[in-house]
């Protein structure tokens, strides 16, 4: 897929010097960094996971002029009211240098691709209520579910 000169296509294990940063500053972006970082264990299973065929976890990258500059990850899981899986988009970040080029949408495209060829009939993700300039990328290329999001850490 392109989009401006941007291919989108599955991560590699060459990527990992690139997909670092870019991993880094979605974590910073809502507020994991510094003392609240992940912990290095956390970063490394979820890279490691992007190559396990036996992970429900996938991971795209958004590369032009051979450098890495927007991911994707997205996983499939079961759910109680469709018999196919379905998609979780959980991960949506691109470089700011590179940010308002079409890169966040031909990721989310990719991984539409990606859930239909997998069986999926739903795509679904979140952000945080204060990203309205994703959100307007958001209500082009998908419908608001209408749900809110409660969680308890444990």
């Amino acid at each position: 897929m392109m989009s401006k000169e941007c291919c989108v296509r599955p991560v590699e294990r060459r990527d990992r010097d690139e997909w670092l940063p870019l991993w880094a500053g979605y974590n910073a972006f809502y507020g994991r960094a510094g003392a609240t970082a992940l912990p290095d264990a956390i970063v490394e299973t979820t890279w490691s996971r992007f190559f396990d065929p036996g992970e429900p976890v996938h991971a795209l990258v958004a590369e032009r002029d051979g450098r890495l500059i927007g991911l994707a990850h997205y996983l499939f899981h079961r759910s109680t009211t469709t018999i196919e899986p379905t998609c979780y988009l959980q991960d949506l970040f691109a470089d700011a240098a590179a940010r308002g080029q079409g890169i966040g949408r031909a990721l989310i495209t990719a991984v539409y691709e990606r859930a239909r060829a997998a069986g999926a009939r739903r795509v679904y993700w979140q952000t945080h209520e204060t990203n309205r300039t994703a959100m307007r990328l958001y209500d082009g290329v998908a419908e608001k579910s209408g749900f809110v999001v409660y969680r308890k850490m444990l």
